[in-house]
């Protein structure tokens, strides 16, 4: 797949919890079959996907978060391109 349009809403899929571990002091995806140690980015990021913000608002939303990080939409957008490949989520 190709880099994710701006307009496009990701969501979780249903198959996997975005959640804070404490045992692991950081995000994690949980499904069945184990659990995906996410790091501070990754959570960042996936924290922002509810299946109403499209990656235009995600992007904003992390750059209002994070101002200096300067312009973070290529990392986001690469971000959720791999996380689709992976099939954390997908789109609505």
């Amino acid at each position: 797949m190709s880099k994710p349009e701006l307009d496009q809403t990701p969501s979780l899929n249903p198959m996997f919890r975005f959640q804070w571990e404490e045992a692991q002091n950081g995000h994690v995806l949980l499904y069945p079959e184990g659990m995906i140690k996410l790091n501070d980015s990754a959570g960042a990021i996936l924290a922002e996907v509810n299946g109403e913000q499209n990656c235009t608002a995600i992007i904003h939303a992390l750059e209002t978060r994070f101002p200096e990080a300067g312009a973070l939409g290529p990392d986001v957008l690469e971000f959720l391109e791999v996380a689709h490949e992976q099939n954390w989520i997908r789109y609505v």
